[in-house]
């Protein structure tokens, strides 16, 4: 293969990933390289990727002891994977991180988003009491989490 033909590839998700999987499988491992602070960022990307496409729940919960990373960046990516993996067991968390008025403001729009790409219905309250956040980017993102959700609640046939 030539390097003009490497271009990174569609996932599973059908997102252009800003790293492509480690070749590494194990949980552990992986979990080990994402909460390193001292490994490369590429590195840590790529550890990220394999833990969401892994499923499981035990990828799930190392991505989220990912948050306390120090690099908002990768907080940001963990949501969002988060979001796309659907797996209720992260809600807990995505809800401390939205909360968190400390937290970056991207980290937080894109917990929101997560929230109702999960489809939790629990998450409506704490959702609900963002919406008057005074940063647009959060109460905005709550506001489309909630609209989602509300999709998902109607008894007619939705053609997404």
């Amino acid at each position: 293969m030539s390097v003009a033909d490497r271009v990174p590839g569609v996932s599973e998700y059908g997102s252009v990933d800003p790293a492509p999987p480690s070749r590494e499988t194990n949980v552990t491992s992986l979990r080990t390289t994402l909460l390193d602070e001292n490994s490369k960022m590429f590195e840590r990307m790529r550890a990220v990727f394999s833990l969401r496409n892994d499923r499981s729940s035990e990828a799930v919960s190392a991505l989220c002891e990912g948050f306390k990373a120090s690099s908002a960046l990768l907080r940001h990516e963990l949501a969002y994977v988060l979001g796309q993996m659907q797996d209720n067991l992260a809600v807990p968390t995505l809800i401390d991180v939205l909360s968190d008025e400390s937290e970056h403001v991207m980290v937080r729009h894109e917990a929101a988003e997560a929230l109702g790409a999960i489809g939790d219905r629990s998450a409506r309250p704490v959702l609900q009491q963002f919406l008057t956040d005074p940063l647009p980017e959060v109460s905005e993102s709550c506001e489309v989490a909630l609209d989602l959700l509300a999709l998902c609640d109607e008894p007619t046939e939705i053609d997404w």
